[in-house]
């Protein structure tokens, strides 16, 4: 039987972090699916199609779908005929809220399963809100993100530091 599995997140942006979690997962799991997550309420620095193109640039050596999706997480598993949620864990501090995710999923979706992912020790300290506020503020963030999403935090940067955003 095929599984196939779904990583989700706003992905505001993709750091390395993100990246070698994607990479890992799918050598796991019989189909990948990245989704976008879109939450109308939340202010990203980047469209939900910026963010899809960035993730498809530095993912496209994979066989790997990007999907942008709002909604509940359970409804995206449905509709993409996923059971498989992969999370990330940098920390102890994330178990907590992970775990909650998990069990609320599972009482939504009985035939959800969520495999957790011990981040990488070289990117347990990134976290993309952490990664946009460096960047706006001019530090280099070249090691923290792919090369595509460099490219278009630089470009972002310096749109808002003329005052053209």
């Amino acid at each position: 039987m095929s599984r196939k599995a779904i990583y989700a997140g706003s992905f505001d942006p993709l750091t390395l972090g993100h990246e070698d979690l994607i990479r890992r997962a799918h050598k796991t799991f019989d189909e990948l699916v990245v989704g976008v997550a879109v939450n109308p309420r939340k202010k990203t620095l980047f469209t939900p199609e910026e963010r899809v193109e960035m993730i498809n640039q530095t993912l496209a050596d994979l066989d790997v779908e990007v999907v942008a999706f709002q909604g509940l997480l359970v409804d995206f598993l449905k509709s993409q005929n996923a059971s498989v949620v992969i999370r990330g864990l940098r920390a102890v501090s994330d178990f907590e809220y992970e775990f909650q995710m998990a069990l609320t999923n599972r009482s939504l979706f009985s035939d959800v399963d969520t495999f957790f992912l011990m981040s990488s020790g070289k990117y347990i300290f990134l976290s993309s809100s952490m990664v946009k506020e460096v960047a706006m503020l001019g530090g280099d963030v070249s090691d923290m993100v792919p090369g595509p999403v460099h490219a278009h935090l630089k470009a972002k940067a310096e749109t808002i530091h003329t005052g053209m955003l």
